[in-house]
């Protein structure tokens, strides 16, 4: 858990943030901002079996509670004994990528809008009660979220995520390795678009999201925004790789039972230039063959190979 919400959770016990911090005996020293800068948001500390007593008895929490509230209660921490110790992390080495909390949210639940570290994984950065892109917390906090009042497909990106994570745990694949590869594929996309003329999609997008949110360098926004500029996209990516019939046409990419290299015809890339809303797309995304998208077409075809397993449909 991060400080600040140990802290916020023994002000019932009127306690400053030094006398909180002194009940443990840390180790190592806070994530920090490169060049000097200030404590990382995402400082975290893992605590020992007696650490973890000490914080259950001044929250006046069950540890089994807690155990469900803070996904790093549990991680291993220093060595144990019966002195309450803990030692410094970076949230994301510790329980996975840390976002900065919707402020709104933390009002609603405490009363307190309140500056917060959550654990989200990239495919749920949406508050969709809010409105807002959740951003990652290991940067200087000028942003901790986007406003996206101006592009709602990206909240309703958000609700059709739902139902392609429930169809891959349906099929026993991991939601997260596969939001994963759809997002290694689109944001290659991202960086080749700007050499594309058909692109309008996503640059009336960007333009859309600087401007709800106060403008500025649209360079700048290239890098700030583009997880939340091409999420819809990455959602319909991996609903198609997620499709039974992806490794017959991954497999007919290569021709089938007469082998041959893959082309601009590669039926697989044209069905996701549809899906992404690019007929034009399928060519060029064909006849990419160094990134993951083909190294992805090529597994999938060698797996429906006669003789091999088809382990992707």
């Amino acid at each position: 858990m991060s400080t600040d919400e140990m802290v916020r959770k023994i002000q019932a016990v009127s306690m400053e943030r030094g006398e909180v911090l002194a009940q443990w005996s840390l180790t190592g020293s806070p994530a920090r901002h490169p060049g000097g800068g200030g404590v990382r948001a995402d400082a975290e500390v893992v605590l020992n079996g007696a650490g973890r007593r000490v914080l259950a008895e001044l929250c006046g929490v069950d540890s089994r509670v807690l155990a469900r509230a803070l996904p790093a209660y549990m991680v291993d921490g220093p060595a144990e004994d019966a002195v309450a110790r803990g030692r410094w992390r970076a949230a994301q080495t510790v329980a996975g990528q840390a976002v900065f909390g919707c402020r709104s949210c933390a009002a609603r639940r405490t009363g307190q809008a309140v500056s917060s570290v959550v654990y989200r994984p990239r495919w749920r950065r949406v508050c969709v009660r809010h409105g807002k892109w959740l951003l990652d917390a290991d940067a200087d906090p000028v942003w901790e979220h986007l406003e996206l009042g101006g592009v709602s497909e990206v909240v309703r990106a958000q609700y059709r995520w739902a139902g392609v994570r429930r169809r891959a745990v349906r099929t026993g694949r991991d939601p997260d390795v596969v939001f994963d590869m759809a997002h290694g594929v689109v944001c290659r996309w991202w960086d080749q678009a700007p050499g594309w003329e058909e692109e309008t999609i996503w640059p009336r997008r960007l333009y859309r999201l600087a401007e709800v949110n106060a403008g500025g360098d649209l360079g700048w926004w290239r890098i700030v925004g583009r997880d939340a500029v091409v999420f819809p996209e990455a959602v319909a990516v991996a609903g198609v790789l997620l499709e039974p019939g992806t490794s017959e046409l991954a497999w007919e990419a290569f021709g089938g039972e007469r082998l041959r290299a893959r082309g601009a015809d590669d039926p697989l890339c044209r069905r996701l230039g549809e899906r992404v809303g690019r007929p034009w797309l399928g060519p060029l995304a064909g006849t990419d063959y160094d990134g993951a998208l083909s190294a992805h077409i090529g597994a999938l075809a060698r797996a429906r190979r006669p003789g091999g397993e088809d382990r992707a449909g």
